[in-house]
């Protein structure tokens, strides 16, 4: 047995059942073995593409999304992935093969310090220099993907290192440095507290269940981050909506009337919480992004269980709030609002998939989630291209219908993960709401810096031609009684819909 044969067994006892990726020279022994084990590998069509599908992979269903890459060229192909994953803490496992120990410092062919780049959008960046380390190397990453899950974990992997049959085995033993020093202060802040808030993040998903009990319990109402819509159906009264840039009146009403803020599991930053509030208890696994004067440094549910809740009694006062976001053209052909309000409302149970772009606000605005997981989109660094990829990581991952509401700028970032899509049959519907333009930038122009549009006009393809040449089914429609005739139908993937929407301004925050 060599290092790439001891990895994939590893990979396999963890229950890892998929692997997005594409093989190369440098990455081939782990191919080799990864061929010979019952572990399917997803074959991509770029590997940007593989890091988002493992991406969604994690994010629509917990379990541990993985991808894998050859050198230089196929790691760099990558990096826009994993900086949406660094950005959103979503942990997943990045496997790049490098040329043997002794090039790795030389001007060989595809020789680059993969390393020394990969370590400032990971969580942790492993360059392994032996079989003992590689092997080190990947049991440290699942345990710190399964523990302490704050986002991508990378390992460099050299060909002579994957090939050797030189290495040591060992259990690991680990200890989580947590500091919740200051749980006494957040026991007699909560205490006090008449009017207490839950801020919840996407570092809370495990603690959903527990969460919403103590929250009806209690009766302690809830807003959330964008990545955690969901984690209580928002359809439930106490759920208030967004907090932060896109706050609802309701959840804005709240944090600005609440006495003790109890933030699980979120970033902190300025799209949440455009001021640090004097009466915030924040709790995340991540030290680096805890603000406030009460930080916990741990796992939410350690806090949950060190924490006694007393039942309050102003979620009355918040109710009497309009919680009605007014979106104008709802009923309008052509507005893309008026078709992204009909496809949620016949997929409104499945999973969602967006871009970049402002179908995603559109999207946002409308979606109510009613499970984690269920709305996908790359928040903090919004990369155009991740809808696609990302639909097909989710469908393996969940087997559920997972429908992608992507734009005309954004589909054609990784298109060519139509023959992805297709390859495995996936019951995956893409929704391409083409309005022939780069929208928001576009409307920064005109309002921001006050010039007319420039570069942002899209000459596009025919989408129905170009989805058909993929063999997969495709359908054109230009108005809403034709879109509304469509949905009537029994929808299944792989299918492509183009919508012929106009151009049209978001709501901005």
């Amino acid at each position: 047995m060599n290092v790439s044969d001891r990895m994939v067994e590893i990979l396999a006892e963890e229950g890892i059942r998929h692997i997005f990726g594409i093989p190369g020279e440098q990455i081939m022994p782990l191919y080799k073995a990864l061929s010979e084990s019952e572990i399917t590998h997803v074959l991509t069509r770029h590997e940007q593409a593989a890091a988002h599908a493992a991406d969604a992979y994690t994010r629509s269903s917990g379990k541990i999304g993985v991808c894998i890459t050859t050198a230089s060229p196929g790691a760099y192909n990558t990096t826009m992935a994993l900086a949406t994953a660094f950005k959103d803490n979503v942990p997943i496992l990045v496997l790049t093969g490098d040329n043997d120990l002794e090039y790795r410092n030389m001007d060989r062919f595809q020789s680059l310090p993969v390393f020394d780049t990969f370590k400032h959008i990971t969580r942790a960046s492993y360059n392994p220099l032996n079989g003992t380390e590689a092997i080190y190397a990947l049991k440290a990453a699942i345990y710190e993907l399964k523990t302490m899950p704050k986002g991508p974990i990378h390992i460099n992997l050299s060909k002579d290192v994957l090939s050797s049959e030189d290495f040591q085995d060992f259990d690991l033993c680990y200890l989580c440095e947590d500091d919740m020093s200051q749980i006494g202060d957040a026991q007699e802040m909560i205490n006090s507290s008449e009017k207490p808030l839950f801020i919840l993040g996407a570092g809370a998903l495990s603690q959903c269940d527990k969460i919403g009990e103590i929250a009806h319990k209690y009766q302690i109402p809830v807003t959330t981050t964008f990545h955690a819509k969901g984690i209580i159906s928002e359809f439930d009264d106490l759920v208030l909506g967004l907090s932060g840039i896109r706050s609802t009146p309701r959840a804005k009403y709240a944090f600005e009337n609440s006495d003790c803020i109890i933030a699980l599991g979120i970033k902190g930053s300025e799209r949440t919480l455009p001021e640090i509030p004097d009466n915030l208890i924040h709790v995340n696994l991540n030290r680096d992004v805890l603000v406030g004067d009460c930080q916990i440094h741990g796992k939410v549910e350690d806090f949950l269980a060190e924490i006694n809740f007393k039942k309050v009694s102003w979620m009355d006062e918040i109710l009497q709030i309009d919680n009605s976001v007014y979106i104008e053209n709802l009923d309008d052909d052509l507005a893309p609002q008026a078709a992204i309000k009909r496809i949620l409302e016949k997929f409104g149970e499945d999973i969602i998939v967006s871009d970049a772009g402002s179908h995603t606000t559109w999207t946002t605005l409308l979606m109510k989630s009613i499970r984690p997981g269920q709305y996908l989109f790359p928040g903090a660094m919004a990369p155009m291209g991740y809808s696609l990829p990302a639909a097909i990581g989710a469908s393996f991952a969940t087997d559920k219908q997972v429908i992608s509401i992507n734009g005309d700028g954004g589909i054609q970032m990784n298109i060519q993960e139509l023959a992805t899509l297709k390859e495995n049959d996936l019951d995956v519907i893409i929704f391409i709401i083409n309005n022939s333009e780069f929208g928001i930038i576009r409307q920064w122009q005109e309002q921001v810096y006050d010039m007319k549009p420039y570069q942002v006009k899209l000459s596009n393809p025919d989408f129905v031609k170009l989805a058909s040449s993929y063999s997969i089914d495709a359908v054109r429609v230009d108005n809403l009684s034709d879109l509304e005739y469509l949905l009537e139908s029994d929808l299944h993937g792989p299918l492509v819909v183009e919508v012929v929407v106009r151009s049209e301004n978001v709501p901005l925050p």
